[in-house]
């Protein structure tokens, strides 16, 4: 087994999520684990931080904490004030619902992930797929499973792994996969309604999302009952663009 000097959690669920709570529990008798986490759920919350409000951090019990602020706040307040030693790894999650495709341009919990990637840290995502009856137990013994075999030794500097786990028993999980993020397409995406007094508002959010079918993708490894885990890093430039780009400034770009 791999020895942890500390393990961060946090999510974007907010501190009494059963998703964190479950993996506190089952990480607890053999790391030395720490939560600091929202108090309230973010979901959404992108990677923003609270720059215009000053930030509360509550004791819930020992080594677990919340705050009033994002996950992106959550990280750097536990790095910052809470733990004064090294972390070793930072889990944000057990998130309720998948992270898959663009959506995680929108979540905090993987954001949460990439903050702590730029502090330095290794850090993985987790997300339990969208079910009827959400049950976190074989969820977090999964991320046990991965921590006993070293998933720590496969983490690089500029890397996040953001792992997706299907709503199946552990009998049922066909394995993992080695995934590349997805497409979803919403439908109806914002919904208009009417308050009682006749005035129209709006709920963001719409239909379930529609995911393509493509091979190797997140959506697909879940869709045939297999965990996926998917490498991301913050480096968004396309650089098989630069001969194009470079192309049309020489030809047709004169500023003078």
């Amino acid at each position: 087994m791999l020895a942890m000097k500390h393990i961060l959690l946090t999510n974007d669920d907010g501190f009494f999520s059963e998703g964190i709570q479950k993996l506190f529990e089952v990480l607890s008798p053999k790391h030395n684990v720490t939560i600091v986490a929202p108090d309230r759920e973010r979901s959404a919350a992108s990677h923003s931080l609270t720059l215009h409000n000053p930030l509360r951090l509550k004791k819930i019990r020992e080594n677990e904490f919340a705050v009033d602020g994002t996950p992106t706040d959550c990280v750097n307040l536990a790095t910052n004030v809470v733990i004064k030693n090294k972390i070793d790894l930072v889990i944000s999650g057990i998130n309720k619902g998948q992270n898959m495709g663009e959506d995680i341009l929108y979540s905090g919990t993987v954001a949460a992930a990439i903050e702590a990637m730029n502090l330095g840290i290794p850090a993985l995502a987790v997300s339990l797929a969208f079910s009827k009856n959400f049950d976190f137990t074989e969820s977090a013994e999964i991320v046990e499973h991965l921590l006993e075999n070293n998933i720590l030794s496969i983490l690089s500097e500029k890397t996040v792994l953001n792992i997706n786990i299907p709503p199946l028993s552990l009998e049922e999980i066909k394995g993992i996969r080695v995934t590349k993020l997805g497409h979803r397409k919403y439908t109806d995406f914002i919904k208009e309604r009417i308050d009682p007094r006749g005035n129209p508002y709006y709920w963001i959010g719409g239909e379930a999302p529609q995911w393509s079918r493509a091979g190797d993708t997140d959506f697909d490894a879940i869709h045939k009952g297999f965990v996926s885990i998917t490498p991301i890093t913050i480096d968004m430039t396309k650089y098989s663009c630069f001969d194009k780009v470079r192309n049309w400034i020489d030809k047709d770009i004169n500023l003078k």
